[in-house]
């Protein structure tokens, strides 16, 4: 049996763009690779960010600015849909520089910014002003930057509430599912997912949001999807009464009063485990921003892997020679989420256009072997 649309990857992209679809009435299928994925979900930040974004990409800029105001819509809608809360709160964000150096280098990145992409609003922040807002910094941060778009939301709460969404839209979800193969049938315009256990399904359409597995199964339907993993370690404090008001780059206080502190970026390939070395270097950074936290009980360490493309932007992109396959990656399954749902479900489902300027997001940008790439994250 055939359903309109595959999308192989359950995490916070694949869910997003796969409820995007089935709200519309699609029927979804949505392959799962459970528990085993390195999920992305689990590593991330849980902000929903856009200030500092798109240095090198205003196209992404506007779209982070633009998804952080969608997201208010996801959260009413999943929220009466589905009864689960995903924490959203946009009461703007923080980032701490501990040197005039790095508080120059920061008003020079957000100057840029806000000169290429319109409404992406930043303010510089003295100390004394900055603990207007946040009581009990520190004497060595020497000042920040406040972006009033910015937030946070609960990454975990919000995979729960997509895929509960999705039940309610009558969508599949097939978890434990490892697809290794991806085929397009020309004469009958029909996709074909393979597990490694050979199981089957098809469908008119095809959505590869699997992450990391992204890089594999792309080219077999005429795409790319260059991506590598990108570590991030986390760490979790005892529940503390409340006194961070606002999230930061590197620091955020959950609803339940615990203290987050992240994240490194690693290029240590598949590694997705802790060390030492930068559970000492972050504790080192948070306590420099609030020496309360000295006190603190550390409870959890982790570490998740991350899809980043060489320049850490996003792909996505329609396959020219088997059209009705799409590629989705980023690694911000947070912050794009109601963009992911209410823009690529549908562009993806065939019911709506190409977004504007999305070609800034092709693959294509990867395909000169004379180009280099870095990227900031």
């Amino acid at each position: 049996m055939s359903d309109r649309m595959i999308v192989i990857g359950g995490g916070l992209v694949g869910a997003a763009v796969a409820f995007g679809a089935a709200r519309e009435g699609l029927g979804v299928c949505v392959l799962d690779q459970g528990d085993s994925a390195f999920r992305a979900s689990r590593g991330n930040f849980g902000l929903v960010w856009v200030s500092s974004k798109g240095a090198e990409m205003p196209r992404y800029a506007a779209w982070s600015r633009d998804a952080l105001k969608l997201w208010p819509d996801l959260q009413r809608e999943l929220q009466e849909l589905t009864g689960v809360d995903s924490g959203l709160r946009q009461v703007g964000g923080f980032w701490l520089g501990f040197s005039d150096k790095e508080m120059k280098a920061r008003y020079e990145l957000l100057s840029g910014i806000s000169r290429a992409v319109d409404g992406i609003p930043f303010r510089m922040m003295e100390p004394s002003e900055l603990r207007h807002y946040l009581p009990g910094l520190g004497p060595k941060v020497a000042g920040g930057s406040f972006c009033e778009l910015d937030g946070d939301a609960n990454p975990l709460m919000l995979l729960r509430a997509l895929h509960s969404g999705l039940i309610e839209k009558g969508a599949d979800i097939v978890s434990n599912v490892d697809v290794v193969q991806v085929r397009y049938d020309q004469s009958n315009g029909v996709f074909e997912a393979v597990a490694a256990d050979g199981q089957r399904w098809q469908a008119e359409r095809l959505v590869l949001a699997a992450g990391l597995g992204n890089a594999r199964l792309a080219p077999q339907v005429g795409l790319q999807a260059p991506v590598k993993p990108s570590r991030g370690q986390v760490l979790i404090t005892e529940r503390l009464q409340p006194f961070l008001h606002y999230p930061m780059n590197k620091l955020r206080q959950t609803v339940e009063g615990s203290v987050q502190i992240g994240s490194s970026s690693e290029d240590v390939g598949f590694d997705d485990g802790t060390t030492p070395d930068v559970i000492e270097w972050q504790v080192k950074r948070a306590v420099a921003a609030f020496p309360a936290l000295a006190k603190a009980r550390l409870v959890r360490a982790w570490g998740a892997l991350r899809p980043l493309a060489p320049d850490a932007y996003p792909i996505y992109e329609e396959s020219e020679s088997c059209p009705g396959a799409f590629v989705v990656t980023s690694h911000s399954g947070v912050t794009l989420a109601a963009a992911h749902c209410y823009v690529i479900g549908p562009w993806a489902a065939g019911l709506s256009q190409t977004p504007p300027d999305f070609a800034d997001f092709s693959a294509e940008r990867f395909r000169d072997p004379n180009k280099s790439f870095s990227h900031a994250h």
